[in-house]
């Protein structure tokens, strides 16, 4: 079997289509086409179903699609390796970022990668936890970061960060007078609940984790807007359309902060978990150990509480 033909096959399964994986691949689809059918005389099965939104594994395929990338796993594994004896620390890792981290870190982030793993091949996703749960899963993912990331036995997990949740508000008057309104008293969770609010639409982890603390307490949000973009968000409570609950950090995105106020919110607090997750199935190389060791050193310097 060769190589070349699996990581085309693996590649046309993922994506779903030949059109999408000839891009991806950078070879013309017609050769792409004639390296699958290739693969099919060998193996004597139809590995994929043709149609017109694409193509989809048979029950041959799925089998394959599965040893599949497991073996080239194990290949780049075997080349990284080999890489690593002669001193060189290569190969590919692909993070994902949730919407929120994305633009924060992304440039420190890609800094700190090449100065720490010059000869790897950084590739960085932005989506929301249903996306990098599925990247983890087909392997197109090596490390994701998630907010209150659910438990399974397919990932791991390690607690990056414990972040309280705020409440964002237009500052009124002069800048001399919100350096003072910015030092207001905590809010009650139950107070919070009677403010018109913009939030992220589900499945966003935090609209999810608003909302279940205020159930716990028999409320629920006023939603004025639902709005998918934290600065977004950010730019209407700007203009007075609303108030946002985010992390303080997300005020580090503006150059000039200075026209939202900040107060903690009590009665309870709202605590956001932030995690960096991997597939367990699937060993890590000595160069997605070093990059997850990179995105946590970043993130830990880009998170801190804006003041």
């Amino acid at each position: 079997m060769d190589l070349k033909q699996l990581e085309y096959f693996v590649r046309v399964a993922e994506l779903g289509s030949f059109t999408r994986a000839s891009i991806a691949l950078d070879i013309a689809q017609p050769a792409l086409s004639r390296q699958i059918r290739l693969l099919e005389v060998e193996l004597r099965q139809n590995l994929l179903t043709r149609n017109g939104r694409g193509a989809l594994p048979t029950e041959a395929g799925n089998l394959l699609l599965k040893h599949g990338r497991g073996i080239l796993h194990q290949v780049e594994l075997a080349r990284e390796e080999l890489g690593a004896v002669r001193g060189a620390l290569a190969g590919r890792v692909s993070i994902g970022l949730p919407p929120s981290l994305s633009r924060l870190i992304t440039v420190p982030l890609s800094r700190a990668f090449k100065q720490q793993l010059p000869q790897a091949h950084l590739t960085l996703t932005e989506g929301f936890s249903v996306l990098m749960y599925e990247g983890l899963r087909v392997g197109n993912l090596d490390i994701a970061v998630l907010y209150n990331a659910e438990h399974s036995p397919e990932v791991e997990m390690t607690t990056l960060h414990t972040e309280e949740l705020v409440l964002i508000s237009k500052t009124s008057s002069t800048h001399k007078t919100a350096q003072k309104t910015r030092k207001r008293q905590p809010i009650t969770l139950a107070k919070v609940a009677e403010l018109p609010l913009i939030l992220p639409s589900r499945p966003n982890a935090f609209r999810i984790l608003i909302e279940s603390e205020m159930n716990a307490i028999g409320l629920k949000p006023d939603v004025t807007l639902e709005v998918d973009g934290l600065n977004a968000i950010l730019s209407l409570v700007k203009e007075g359309m609303g108030h946002a609950v985010l992390p303080s950090y997300t005020l580090s995105n503006f150059d000039d902060a200075s026209p939202f106020t900040v107060r903690s919110i009590t009665q309870p607090r709202i605590l956001s978990q932030l995690m960096l997750v991997r597939a367990a199935r699937r060993p890590s190389t000595e160069t997605q150990k070093i990059a997850a060791e990179v995105v946590k050193s970043v993130l830990m310097t880009a998170m801190k509480p804006y003041n």
